[in-house]
């Protein structure tokens, strides 16, 4: 017996069915895989780096664009696509283009949307590694970068400028978990014609989909509750087939930042579960979070799920739940911080989140150790300021490590 060698998928007849209004959990677990004549019930890995064509005209074709299929691995991969089109299902947008990481996702959108003398209006509150990049690299191509209180909706009116091109944020934000009405920042962008590019980390589409409430472009970085069990590194832009499918998506094909197709199989395992993980994630932290309130050494506590938090009116609405982070306060600044950290003993000591295993952070010296003393103070990143990515333990055991520590300060 001999096998077809052929990456063709098979006809659409043999295809699985998926209804145009299946729900999340479902688009979740079969979108995007085009059984190849082989019949396999898994996504397969095509570990390729390039494709072979019947003749020469369709390697012309294929490489002038009047023809669709593989070219290259570097931006044409079975597998890489199969996780796009997943992705972009859930997002509810028409484009995805996966990259190697988050950070190569929003490189990849400046690099293909904006251009010497524009100008970025972004809220204070986001990743370090993004506020590097804006203040120290973008400039030296002449791109400025000015920023906002997130939920200030009148600051960001404010701030606009004619050579503002793009708004960006992170909501929930990273570490405080502040948000921001999408509604009405998308409306204030296209008014002054700006695009809105919003990063989905903390939420992901199980929880939020910014598309639904105006954004231009999601972001991601799937290395963290895409993946869901820390496993690779990588990134994605989802939104429409202009924006994305060719202005990032050129910027992927030529300059490379690309998914290899073995991270790509393992974020499509994630997605299979991650509504699943979302909601439990968040559970476990609303649990934290009502914790947290009772311990005399927490000064403050950051989550989107309380009352008391200035956002609260969002989850329900725009925002599904509280989301997996909280953030808090302890007394001591950042002694008082590191005591607490080094005296957990099941919690994980890393920055990374969105992991089944919780995660806790000290981030004035980690994800936003790159940041100046002021800078820190602008986002209000305390010196005291913990995180902690609620994994899917029984929570019960993370107050128990975390009370360890809480009793010493």
């Amino acid at each position: 017996m001999t096998s077809t060698t052929t990456t063709d998928p098979l006809p659409d007849s043999e295809q699985p069915s998926l209804g145009s209004d299946a729900g999340f959990a479902t688009r979740a677990i079969r979108t995007g895989h085009h059984r190849t004549p082989e019949g396999e019930h898994g996504e397969p890995i095509f570990t390729t780096s390039s494709f072979v064509f019947a003749s020469a005209a369709e390697a012309a074709a294929r490489f002038a664009g009047d023809l669709a299929g593989n070219i290259y691995s570097r931006f044409t991969n079975p597998t890489v696509r199969t996780f796009e089109e997943r992705l972009a299902t859930l997002e509810g947008g028409a484009c995805c283009v996966a990259t190697a990481s988050g950070m190569a996702a929003i490189l990849a959108i400046c690099m293909g949307l904006l251009r010497t003398g524009d100008r970025i209006l972004s809220s204070r509150g986001i990743f370090g590694s993004t506020t590097m990049l804006f203040n120290k690299y973008l400039t030296r191509f002449g791109i400025e970068t000015s920023y906002v209180p997130l939920s200030d909706l009148e600051a960001w009116e404010a701030a606009v400028d004619r050579r503002t091109r793009l708004f960006f944020c992170e909501t929930p934000s990273n570490p405080l978990t502040e948000m921001v009405d999408l509604t009405r920042l998308a409306e204030i962008a296209h008014r002054h014609a700006c695009l809105l590019v919003v990063d989905n980390c903390f939420c992901t589409p199980a929880l939020q989909r910014p598309l639904e409430w105006g954004a231009d472009l999601v972001v991601h970085s799937a290395t963290k509750y895409l993946d869901g069990q820390g496993r690779c590194v990588g990134g994605a832009v989802v939104g429409d087939r202009k924006l994305v499918g060719e202005e990032v998506f050129g910027v992927l094909r030529t300059a490379g930042p690309s998914m290899s197709p073995f991270n790509a199989w393992v974020f499509l395992k994630g997605l299979e579960t991650l509504e699943l993980r979302m909601l439990a994630h968040a559970r476990g932290a609303a649990r934290l979070a009502d914790w947290l309130l009772t311990q005399p050494a927490v000064t403050a506590v950051y989550y989107p799920g309380l009352p008391m938090h200035p956002q609260h009116h969002l989850v329900g609405t725009q925002q599904r739940t509280g989301g997996g982070i909280v953030a808090f306060e302890v007394r001591g600044g950042q002694a008082g911080a590191w005591q607490l950290i080094d005296a957990t003993r099941l919690l994980s000591i890393t920055a990374n989140l969105g992991d089944a295993k919780t995660t806790i952070t000290h981030p004035a010296s980690t994800t936003h150790g790159r940041l100046s003393p002021e800078e820190r103070a602008e986002a209000g990143i305390g010196d005291g300021l913990v995180r902690v990515a609620v994994g899917l333990e029984e929570v019960a055991d993370i107050q128990i490590d975390l009370a360890r520590g809480l009793a010493g300060l």
